[in-house]
């Protein structure tokens, strides 16, 4: 990994933490400490992630990279005990696929396209509508799943 450590840029899987839905990925995305990611934040984060794994420096994510990109996120969810998952926990990691990614179908991932995504990946996982991405977020979906409600299922 060319500028992160590979523990922040592992970050981006999702994953249970000391019990608490959500805690893992609050705590790696929240760069302010607040307790609450933003779109800001997210758009921040991505693009430390996007310049990580662009080895190349062409401002692509292409196929190779993304592979990389994949496993890495796989081992990181993997050594946390965590899964894809339902839920927010899935939002948030079909947020950083190169399907949800690939805004224009070419194959690859502009860092305009990675960056731009952050609103709507955001957007999935918010569910009580506020604007950011807290623990509570993760919860909801949580009991929404239980009981049956909650959008996208």
């Amino acid at each position: 990994m060319k500028h992160l450590t590979l523990a922040l840029i592992l970050a981006a899987a999702p994953v249970f933490a000391q019990g608490v839905p959500g805690q893992h990925f609050v705590e790696n995305w929240d760069l302010d400490g607040d307790g609450a990611v933003s779109v800001a934040e997210a758009t921040e984060r991505r693009g430390d992630v996007f310049l990580s794994f662009d080895q190349d420096d062409d401002g692509f994510l292409d196929a190779e990279e993304y592979k990389v990109f994949d496993q890495a996120r796989a081992n990181d969810m993997e050594n946390e005990g965590g899964g894809h998952g339902q839920g927010n926990m899935k939002n948030a990691a079909e947020g950083m696929e190169l399907a949800m990614n690939d805004v224009d179908g070419d194959g690859k991932v502009s860092r305009d396209e990675f960056l731009g995504q952050a609103k709507v990946w955001i957007a999935e996982m918010d569910l009580d509508e506020d604007g950011v991405i807290t623990t509570q977020d993760f919860a909801m979906r949580r009991k929404m799943m239980g009981g049956g409600h909650g959008k996208g299922n």
